[in-house]
């Protein structure tokens, strides 16, 4: 079942790990405009488990604890209906490396 586009003026984010070794990990993030173009973007999430990002591609991203705030980079903020454009990041986790809920906010 396909879930149909957000209305005007918002954003949805799917996240997906890409791959996973002992402690660490790598995902894509991807970011989806409306059924309006947006002039920019910011997804925030808290990791469930302790996971922490090393590095990251194509955002800006900051932490404050497990609490995470990725915004776009100038070249990708903009983005037409019901168009995207990803970004990624490599991590450290611990335990269980459990996927997190995202939110999409549209600017």
């Amino acid at each position: 079942m396909t879930t149909p586009p957000p209305g005007g003026g918002a954003c949805t984010a799917t996240y997906a790990k890409t791959s996973e070794w002992g402690g660490g990990f790598n995902a894509d993030v991807t970011v989806r405009a409306g059924n309006a173009a947006i002039s920019g973007w910011t997804v925030r999430w808290t990791w469930p488990n302790g996971q922490s990002i090393t590095s990251s591609w194509n955002a800006s991203i900051t932490a404050s604890g497990s609490s995470i705030t990725a915004t776009n980079a100038a070249y990708n903020g903009a983005l037409a209906a019901n168009a995207s454009t990803s970004f990624g990041f490599t991590g450290t986790w611990n335990g269980t490396n459990t996927s997190p809920t995202l939110t999409c906010t549209a600017r």
